[in-house]
């Protein structure tokens, strides 16, 4: 374990990973100090009256004294200041690496990946939960990392994000998967999928196992050939699906376990989610039964690609979470043979202005596009010819109702951020409902 006793300590951000950062260390007898642009943080009235802090930009002089510097993921650390920071020596980490400095003799898997992180932890915890195993899921889900050292475990879950991985140094996993890489957060990494990618592939350093995605060599490590590999995809890799007798099966090296038409989960891209559950359980020794029982009975995260509704022979689908363009058109697939129309709701924010990969999806005619918030005039503009525009999701729907038809797909994934006219995709994605409901 570290000492932090002899260091001057400065926590970046107030909000729920910063202020558990600060009780980490006020739980040592060690104040620190807070910093946060905001005006009004969001934990501001959690903050004890004996720890000073700033608000306002971030200036150097802040900064200057300090020897360590603890920063919320939230923050860049392309931010001046914090490169500044960096050119004078001072060291700069976020939460999960004081988490892993802490922990000692337990487990860790490790997941990262553009898409279905979420799931595939969620999927693995309840997995090893049946098990047995005391888990612990934190990371980019659930409660701060931090606050959970004070429970008992065998083994921990980490879903990471690629701004978490930025200030990761001493994380060391069982077994560690990057799922997919694709343009995400290129407004945080200017475009450049480089640079992101390598901070996903930060997630292998220290790993017994590297679990990769066949379908996409973004997944594979700089070093592949000195690193032990496993590897999963659609229809190649070890854990793999393979055609029999009409039916989808997931396979392991060759041997059909399990028919697809019992997994709970909706969708092709979900398949691929619970191969590679299925290749980290078999990694853990997991039970082969309990994984199996629990592919039955998952039936997912909300706002991520749920059959929320159907009424008349149309299907509504809410996959809110989609907040980029890969993960719609991983809904996308499910639908290309799908004989009515599928009314995709596009709009919000867009991360990447880059919309070219869309139109290889735009099976002959059959996808409509409805465009709304901020950058929905983007997307209009660039299909205008099988697009309608309309500011609300709401105005859309009662724009498009009258002409939606039996074997319709209304398919509610954004491919943007959200924050434009809502708190979080959460709060998107029960709107979406809530009207989804008026039909």
């Amino acid at each position: 374990m570290y000492n932090y006793y002899n260091k001057k300590i400065v926590v970046i951000g107030l909000g729920k990973t910063g202020l558990s950062c600060i009780n980490f260390f006020l739980r040592r007898d060690i104040v620190p100090m807070v910093l946060d642009t905001r005006k009004f943080p969001p934990e501001l009235n959690k903050l004890p009256n004996f720890v000073k802090y700033k608000l306002g930009p971030l200036r150097c002089e802040d900064i200057i004294l300090f020897d360590l510097i603890i920063v919320s993921p939230g923050l860049s650390l392309n931010d001046p200041t914090l490169l500044y920071a960096r050119k004078v020596g001072i060291e700069i980490i976020g939460d999960i690496e004081l988490f892993c400095r802490e922990l000692q003799f337990i487990s860790i898997v490790a997941i990262t990946g553009s898409n279905g992180k979420s799931t595939v932890s969620s999927l693995l915890y309840r997995i090893a939960n049946a098990s047995g195993i005391k888990v612990i899921l934190a990371g980019n889900i659930g409660i701060p990392v931090l606050d959970t050292l004070k429970n008992y475990a065998q083994l921990y879950i980490l879903e990471l994000s690629s701004f978490q991985l930025e200030t990761i140094f001493s994380l060391s996993s069982e077994v560690s998967t990057v799922l997919n890489v694709c343009c995400d957060h290129m407004d945080r990494y200017f475009n450049d999928i480089i640079e992101y990618r390598s901070f996903k592939l930060r997630i292998y350093n220290n790993s017994k196992i590297c679990l990769v995605n066949v379908d996409d060599i973004l997944t594979f490590p700089f070093n592949k050939i000195f690193r032990k590999c496993i590897s999963f995809g659609s229809y190649t890799g070890d854990y793999c699906m393979v055609k029999y007798r009409g039916s989808l099966w997931l396979s392991v090296y060759g041997e059909r376990v399990l028919n697809t038409s019992k997994i709970k989960l909706f969708g092709f891209y979900n398949y691929i989610n619970c191969l590679a559950v299925l290749a980290i359980s078999d990694i853990m020794f997991f039970p082969r039964k309990i994984i199996l029982r629990i592919f039955s009975l998952f039936k997912g995260l909300k706002h991520r690609f749920q059959l929320v509704h159907q009424r008349n022979n149309i299907k509504w689908i809410n996959d809110s979470k989609s907040t980029n363009l890969s993960s719609t058109l991983a809904a996308l697939i499910n639908f290309k043979n799908n004989i009515g129309f599928v009314w995709l709701f596009l709009g919000g924010i867009l991360k990447s202005t880059f919309l070219s990969s869309l139109d290889g999806y735009l099976y002959k005619d059959k996808i409509k596009l409805c465009c709304f918030g901020k950058d929905g005039m983007f997307i209009y503009s660039s299909y205008p010819n099988i697009s309608v525009y309309r500011n609300t999701i709401e105005e859309l729907v009662i724009n498009i109702m009258p002409i939606v038809r039996s074997g319709d797909v209304i398919l509610f994934s954004p491919a943007c951020s959200s924050f434009d006219q809502f708190k979080n995709f959460e709060e998107r994605g029960k709107y979406f409902l809530r009207i989804a409901n008026k039909y």
